[in-house]
């Protein structure tokens, strides 16, 4: 562990962190950041290697229990860099830090770099714009057990620190990918995967497809939903029942509707 503590907020190093905060700097330098001991922790058992991982104990929840992390890092090659709480605080970007910034390699893949087994689930976002919503998503895939989610006319990238926040580290242990429609499309179709839209402009309930083959669920934005090329190419369109006043449901829910049960009818129940 390094023996230099910084402490200075103006200190050059910690300008660099900083300047993260922006899309264009992180892909720039091809990096991105995780704040937080359980997102930290999460990406490491996803197999991340950090390549510098800051440290502030004053912000600890647990400073000897919370010591595990630093010492699985440095047994992985990683950097440490211990930090004062002012100089912490000054390139944190969630209130309420708990003393843990790592820098790692960006998660941007294309399709091309997507593996998926015989028969995956797969979960396909169009124009969803709030981290929250995709962090919520991705979320979801992690527990479900999604073999890959694509963001199609992404708005907010998947290095985004608020939507690794949100996401909970699941970005790290779930394959992401970004792509325009036509390459998601062909993705599909070189996969056998058939596609299945959510709209409101249909009959057909969600409950009454057949999810347990090779299949990926196509979500859009609250605001405009599914391009019409998307719904062009689905096999099913299909809708979630609303009984309410309200006209949609928020995008991660519905995606979580949908998922679940794909999930149910894979277990035979």
């Amino acid at each position: 562990m390094s023996e230099l503590i910084i402490t200075s907020p103006a200190n050059a190093r910690l300008k660099s962190l900083v300047a993260l905060r922006r899309r264009r700097a992180r892909e720039e330098a091809g990096i991105t950041l995780i704040e937080g001991y359980d997102e930290l922790s999460l990406a490491l058992d996803a197999g991340v290697v950090p390549r510098t991982v800051y440290h502030c104990p004053e912000l600890m929840l647990d400073p000897a229990m919370q010591q595990d992390v630093l010492l699985r890092v440095q047994a992985l090659g990683s950097d440490t860099q211990q930090l004062g709480r002012a100089a912490f605080e000054k390139v944190a970007y969630r209130e309420g830090p708990d003393g843990f910034l790592a820098v790692v390699e960006s998660v941007v893949r294309s399709c091309a770099d997507l593996t998926v087994g015989p028969a995956p689930l797969a979960l396909i976002c169009q124009g969803v714009e709030k981290p929250g919503n995709l962090g919520a998503m991705l979320r979801t895939a992690d527990a479900a057990g999604v073999e890959a989610v694509v963001a199609i006319d992404q708005v907010t990238d998947w290095g985004n620190p608020n939507l690794v926040r949100a996401s909970k580290g699941t970005v790290f242990s779930v394959p992401v990918a970004s792509a325009g429609t036509g390459e998601a499309l062909k993705w599909l179709s070189d996969n056998g995967i058939a596609l299945v839209a959510t709209t409101p402009d249909t009959e057909l309930d969600y409950t009454e497809v057949d999810y347990t083959g090779p299949v990926a669920i196509a979500v859009g934005a609250e605001k405009y939903g599914l391009t019409d090329e998307i719904l062009a190419a689905a096999a099913y369109r299909i809708r979630i029942p609303m009984a309410g006043r309200a006209n949609s449901l928020n995008v991660a829910t519905s995606a979580a509707v949908v998922i679940y049960e794909a999930v149910r009818q894979r277990r035979g129940r």
